[in-house]
């Protein structure tokens, strides 16, 4: 019995040894020199971690020294300024391209930490941006519909946007704005050559703190708008693709970016960043929602209406329609004729 149990123990170890031989040789067996992905964590403390507590969690809007400004406020703030963008833009009026986008952004605005109701236009504009006015006022360009390849990307760039309404991002800014200028009217009040150095120097520091401070809410509206898509049911990896490829456009044919990306620009550690974020706080799904042909539908109806846009104006349509004549009926124009004013005396009419 002793050697039968014996044998059967080698046996077994055997066959272990065999079988883990074959993992590797196969692939199947964990690679020493490939990179372990980091295992997600899901957390339930309704922090900014907590992706199943949003909606019900406190993102950056509470009133206080960081926030002067109540959500009634910035309401009305953002409806003058959502005015003014009105009054000043063209906007696109083709009701199904308008209801398409108000509804791809309220369906993410439900799955966001935002308090209060969004009001979403499109912009007839060729520029690749987006952008949200506090209160939640939310301009999409018709640029930014076009160049996005699929809904998820769309969805990406609208999720980011509305989490800076859902932090209060500019009303935060500009009670740091404020409280920049409350700390630099001591140094107004000394006067003199030391006095005016001294304001110069906050002057200088004014922007590049503003830069720190925006960068920082441009981080958070990432890591915000990724969990937005997600709830939402979009790839969340759509967001970092987009900016890649918006980036890449840049680099052929400069300008293309709207001034916006500019400012924010999404480098490499951002990207990194977000990227991480997303291998690490939201669990995998066996599905998301990439494209739809609704998207596809609404984007060439768009790309029609531009190029009727585009045919209705002309290549001349900052010049006046009337041209000078090559040369007069009679045949004795010349090319200093042909500077002056096309308006000509009839033939046959005495001096």
């Amino acid at each position: 019995m002793r050697a039968v149990a014996k044998c059967g123990a080698i046996t077994c170890f055997l066959s272990l040894w065999l079988m883990s031989g074959l993992a590797y040789a196969t692939g199947s067996g964990p690679a020493t020199n490939s990179p372990v992905a980091p295992p997600v964590k899901v957390y339930h403390d309704g922090s900014i971690r907590d992706v199943s507590a949003i909606g019900n969690r406190n993102v950056g809007c509470g009133r206080g020294l960081g926030n002067w400004y109540s959500l009634d406020k910035q309401i009305a703030m953002g409806k003058q300024y959502a005015q003014q963008v009105e009054s000043t833009s063209k906007m696109v009026k083709d009701p199904v391209v308008t209801e398409y986008v108000n509804r791809l952004g309220q369906n993410l605005v439900r799955n966001s930490d935002a308090q209060v109701p969004f009001t979403i236009e499109v912009v007839d504009s060729d520029q690749v941006n987006a952008f949200a006015l506090p209160g939640g006022f939310f301009f999409v360009n018709s640029g930014l519909i076009l160049a996005a390849d699929d809904e998820a990307e769309l969805a990406g760039v609208m999720a980011h946007e509305i989490a800076h309404v859902a932090a209060c991002h500019a009303a935060r800014e500009n009670t740091r704005g404020n409280l920049m200028n409350l700390a630099s009217i001591p140094l107004i009040m000394i006067g003199g050559p030391i006095g005016y150095a001294g304001y110069e120097a906050a002057g200088l520091a004014l922007p590049m703190t503003f830069l720190k401070f925006s960068r920082g809410f441009e981080a958070q509206a990432d890591y915000l708008g990724v969990q937005y898509m997600y709830k939402a049911g979009y790839d969340p990896q759509a967001l970092t693709a987009f900016f890649e490829k918006v980036n890449a456009m840049e680099k052929q044919k400069p300008g293309f970016l709207a001034k916006a990306f500019e400012t924010h620009p999404q480098t490499p550690d951002r990207i990194k960043q977000t990227q991480d974020e997303i291998n690490t706080l939201l669990p995998p799904r066996a599905e998301y929602k990439l494209d739809s042909s609704e998207f596809e539908d609404v984007k060439a109806r768009l790309a029609k209406l531009e190029n009727r846009h585009k045919l209705d104006q002309g290549p001349d349509n900052n010049r006046p329609t009337l041209r000078r004549a090559s040369h007069s009926k009679d045949g004795s124009g010349s090319d200093d004729d042909d500077q002056r004013p096309t308006l000509k005396r009839r033939d046959g009419s005495q001096s």
